[in-house]
């Protein structure tokens, strides 16, 4: 890792600056104990103590959302050990979710406890989601689904929003004002009167956006606003009853003349618990979400038509579960449901649907004093794959108080999508390739053919539109923890094995000289590595995190044929063709052997202010095979270099209901080059400083 003098210079000031006033401020702090331990609910879905996990939980409460200043899902992510957002620096804008170095095809996104759609080529937008209304975010890494099933392969994000507590009518009105003409406002009213309660919330984010590449046409973020709504209900006319229902709309817009690009994304949620007896718990819930684009790309010059691409995806889910505490530490869960899905999309030649019913259960004891163990079981029924079986073991041991064991081991799995079993596309502006959806590639290919558009078949007719498997992990996790005081540290070890990732093939060549794809099940990696997480309490207004994160992750197949001696590439300063070693394969793309990140925040209470900062440094990845070999190696010239965000926020409160803030993100102005840009054009992949300001309003 390599930071520059200035990082150096400005972190020492920092950390001193913060340790040398908390210590001349703290002198009655001679004895700190933690309060009680924050409880998560997706883990297991039922309310349990953080620390009292077999699983690898990262668990971001309110206050430090609050104290960051960040006002969207994807930033806050981007800070916590073992969780990577990764732009896609070939296209910008695009971005996804990695957790253990499993992409974000593989991580289900959850708000409330029900998923979330919308996803494009995999990646799911997570600035689509405004954090102002939100109470706690829990990310549980490695397969999770033995109780989420599809999409929930490689780790789960769960967005819990806030209930109201108050009689009285609360709330708050804030606005942040940023570099880039960055403008977000948002307003929230919550009241607890009775049985009922009510929360409201409504946010609105604009901006001019930015570009990367004043060489090239276009910016690579449009200017753009969006508007976040949301309203939820509790009802609770007995003990026995509660009643909550929810409904989210979001809106978006870019400004890309004379071109459109809008999407909406709305959810209702509807819940019944029923506790018939202090041991006994139902929930009935019924759940709809619905995502839309229409996105048509106009031809600036002759304002013709060039790509329609509107996209209007449903889902309604309907779930029964069931909670049975036979004692404190011995509980039984039950539940099933089903999932009916449709797509209209202009790429597919019809809508399309799917249906799948499933059922789970899971057995949460503790055999021993000691012995904290969870089983889990879950069985899809899907209209379009084989069925599916997801197990998932996991335990905790406490040697000593405070310290404990942790293991688990589970299997996931991920549905074929909708894109890779009904697409149909021809790109004309791309001269011309095609690419089919496994379920159409048969009637693709013989409609090309009567077109007399194909000069030669790679895969036989009769082997066209054979069946996909879903996708398969095991997952491991292997780890200690320790608690006490002021201190509270965790390490874990974890491997990942995934079989049937779908890949893309080549079905047919063109006469044109393009190609016609298609899509197979072939690929076999995994991801293994460690994670580091500790947490220490300097004094009673200092708390400091750093975590670290090593990660492997290779294909399969292609790390035997590097070790076999069968894969060469050319040296690019002797120009030599060499056999490549097995230190010459780098992994999987957009991958980083190490990322790490420290916290620190600081509270001042004689004057009612906060200070964090926060430190994130990634090492370099790869974004593409350039050399031809299909794999990454280290004589590709495709490597992004490694890098360091240092984001810091001061806020103070005035008159106990007015707080001003005021931050930079990305403070050391980091930019970076894109590698895969041309020659005679700089192409970066970072804006630069963010600078930002912040009002708070509470009443």
């Amino acid at each position: 890792m390599s930071l520059n003098k200035k990082y150096l210079a400005l972190f020492f000031f920092c950390f001193t600056t913060l340790t040398a006033v908390a210590q001349s401020t703290a002198g009655k702090d001679s004895i700190l104990t933690e309060n009680l331990d924050e409880v998560v609910i997706t883990a297991t879905r039922t309310i349990r103590q953080l620390s009292s996990l077999p699983l690898p939980v990262t668990l971001i409460p309110k206050e430090q959302l609050q104290q960051t200043g960040v006002t969207r899902l994807n930033e806050i992510l981007n800070e916590q050990t073992g969780v990577v957002m990764t732009p896609d620096a070939t296209i910008g804008g695009g971005e996804g979710v990695q957790i253990q170095g499993i992409a974000s095809d593989y991580i289900l996104v959850l708000i409330d406890g029900v998923p979330v759609v919308g996803r494009s080529s995999g990646n799911l937008d997570l600035s689509r989601f405004a954090i102002g209304n939100i109470a706690q975010i829990e990310v549980v890494k490695g397969p999770s689904s033995s109780l989420f099933g599809s999409e929930a392969l490689g780790g789960v994000i769960n967005i819990i929003t806030e209930k109201p507590a108050s009689e009285d009518i609360t709330g708050q009105v804030s606005h942040r004002a940023a570099t880039f003409n960055n403008q977000n406002t948002n307003v929230s009213l919550n009241q607890r009167k009775g049985q009922l309660g009510y929360a409201l919330f409504a946010d609105r984010l604009s901006t001019d956006g930015y570009d990367l590449a004043p060489g090239q046409e276009g910016q690579t973020i449009n200017p753009f606003f969006n508007y976040t709504f949301s309203g939820r209900i509790f009802y609770e006319p007995s003990e026995k009853w509660d009643l909550f229902a929810s409904g989210r709309y979001f809106f978006q817009e870019f400004e890309v003349a004379p071109s459109t690009s809008e999407e909406s994304d709305s959810n209702l949620q509807l819940r019944l618990t029923h506790n018939p007896s202090a041991k006994a718990n139902f929930q009935y819930e019924l759940y709809y979400t619905n995502y839309r684009t229409d996105e048509q790309t106009i031809d600036p010059i002759d304002e013709q038509l060039l790509v329609a691409n509107d996209f209007n995806q449903d889902l309604f889910r309907p779930e029964v579960r069931f909670n049975y505490s036979f004692r404190p530490q011995q509980t039984l869960s039950l539940g099933g449901g089903m999932n009916f899905e449709s797509l209209e999309r202009s790429l597919f030649a019809e809508p399309v649907t799917f249906t799948s019913q499933y059922v789970f259960a899971q057995y949460d004891f503790s055999p021993l004093e000691a012995l904290n163990v969870i089983a889990g079981l879950r069985f899809d029924i899907h209209s379009e794959y084989n069925s599916q079986l997801s197990p998932k073991l996991s335990l905790r041991y406490e040697f000593a108080p405070g310290l404990a064991l942790k293991g688990s081991v589970g299997n996931g799995f991920k549905a074929p999508d909708f894109r890779q079993l009904y697409l149909d596309f021809t790109n004309a502006a791309g001269g011309g390739y095609s690419v089919f959806g496994n379920a159409v590639e048969r009637d693709g290919i013989q409609r090309l053919q009567a077109n007399d558009e194909i000069a030669n078949l790679q895969v036989a007719l009769e082997d066209l539109g054979e069946p996909l498997d879903a996708e398969r992990s095991i997952g491991y996790n292997l780890g200690i923890s320790y608690k006490k005081d002021k201190l509270s540290a965790a390490i874990n070890l974890f491997r990942n094995d995934f079989e049937n990732l779908i890949d893309t093939r080549i079905l047919a060549s063109k006469r044109n000289g393009q190609n016609v794809f298609g899509y197979i099940n072939r690929e076999e990696v995994f991801t293994q590595g460690m994670e580091l997480d500790m947490k220490y309490r300097l004094t009673r207004n200092l708390k400091l995190f750093a975590g670290y994160q090593l990660l492997y992750a290779y294909d399969k197949q292609r790390q035997s044929d590097v070790g076999n001696g069968e894969v060469f590439a050319r040296d690019p300063e002797t120009l030599q063709t060499i056999r490549l070693e097995d230190s010459d394969y780098f992994g999987l793309e957009n991958r980083s052997r190490h990322t790490l990140n420290f916290k620190a925040f600081y509270t001042v209470p004689k004057w009612d202010a906060n200070a964090n900062l926060r430190v994130v440094y990634r090492s370099r990845f790869g974004l593409t095979d350039q050399n031809g070999n299909g794999l990454l190696d280290s004589f590709d010239n495709s490597f992004v270099r490694g890098y360091t965000l240092v984001n810091l926020s001061l806020d103070k409160r005035f008159n106990k209901n007015y707080q001003l803030q005021v931050g930079a993100n990305n403070l050391l102005d980091f930019r970076g080059n894109n590698p895969l840009a041309a020659q005679d054009s700089e192409l970066l992949i970072n804006p630069g400083i963010q600078l930002f300001a912040k009002l708070n309003v509470q009443f």
